[in-house]
Parts: structure tokens; C-alpha cells; sequence
């Protein structure tokens, strides 16, 4: 009977996964910070290819935050896409993303042209990087970026910020 009991409970024992090789838990989710300004000339987009250091597969789930504001001294991050309801009309922040990059853009119902230096300059964004199993068998709330960080182990560890103006350049954590 115990020996039925070990086998039954074995497998559950193994945790996430791994791919290529790698143990399951090596490899929970990565974070990167960016930063930028949507512009005209950037089209209303920021683009973040991934460093050749994390290969992102199929089956993956890549999230991205907004930093919406910070309360207390804390931040406040908002999954993508937010839309905000302007007199001018709609605006919203969206991203599409594949396995090699993240693009982050604008878009609404108004002449982006006419937004305030608040709704396009200095946007503070978070990319994570998760295994689908990961978010699926633990039925994870995406929509709550420190639940997401902290269920991957990560909101302990510094967040790599990516230089977009020089590509794969990461700035030392804060």
C-alpha cells in the first residue's frame, strides 16, 4: 500500500517541465524592463527583440505591463492592452509579439498626434516571459503583475532594463 502511495505521488513531485534539456524549474520566466517614447517617427511603437540569451518558444506566454502609476511609493502595473477613454476619443496601449521580438504600440480613435507628453513620453513597460503550462496549471491570474512575479519566483530579483536606443545593451538593475 505505501509503495502504491509513493508511485501515485511521484509525478507530482517533478515540477514544471524543462525544456531542452534543462531542469523544469531552471526555467520558470524571465522579466525585462523597457522604456520609451512613441513618436511619429517610431510610428507609435516601441519594438524589444529578445536577447539571444532566451529563446521563446511556441507554447510560451509573453505579458506585457504598463507602469500606470505609483500609489503609496508603490507601482502600479497594468497588463496590456489598457484603453483610455479620452476627450479627444479612444486611446489605447496594445503590443502583438513573436518568438524572436515584442512591439508595444499605440492606437485609438483620435489623432495620436494630439496626445499630451504624459500619454506618449517616458512609458515604463514590463515583459514576461512564462511557460504556458506554468500559467495554466496554476491557474494563474495574469492580470496581477506582482502574483505573476512572484509565483515565478522573480520579485525578489532585479528586473533587467533594456536600453531600446542600443539594443541587447542591459542597464545594471536599480
Amino acid at each position: 500500500m505505501i509503495l502504491l502511495l509513493a508511485i501515485t505521488l511521484l509525478p507530482a513531485c517533478q515540477g514544471v517541465p524543462g525544456k531542452d534539456g534543462l531542469d523544469g524549474d531552471s526555467f520558470l520566466g524571465t522579466v525585462f524592463e523597457i522604456e520609451g517614447d512613441f513618436t511619429p517617427a517610431n510610428e507609435w511603437m516601441l519594438h524589444f527583440k529578445f536577447p539571444n540569451t532566451i529563446e521563446v518558444f511556441e507554447s510560451d506566454v509573453v505579458l506585457v505591463y504598463i507602469l500606470w502609476e505609483q500609489a503609496d511609493n508603490l507601482d502600479v502595473w497594468r497588463l496590456l492592452p489598457q484603453t483610455v477613454v479620452l476627450t479627444e476619443g479612444i486611446l489605447q496601449y496594445n503590443y502583438d509579439f513573436t518568438l524572436a521580438d515584442v512591439q508595444i504600440f499605440l492606437d485609438g480613435s483620435l489623432d495620436l498626434n494630439t496626445l499630451l507628453p504624459a500619454e506618449w513620453q517616458d512609458q515604463v513597460f514590463r515583459i514576461v516571459v512564462l511557460p504556458a503550462d506554468f500559467a495554466i496549471n496554476n491557474s494563474l491570474d495574469v492580470s496581477n503583475y506582482n502574483l505573476v512575479v512572484k509565483s515565478l519566483s522573480l520579485d525578489n530579483k532585479p528586473v533587467e532594463k533594456i536600453d531600446l536606443g542600443d539594443t541587447y545593451k542591459i542597464n545594471s538593475p536599480d
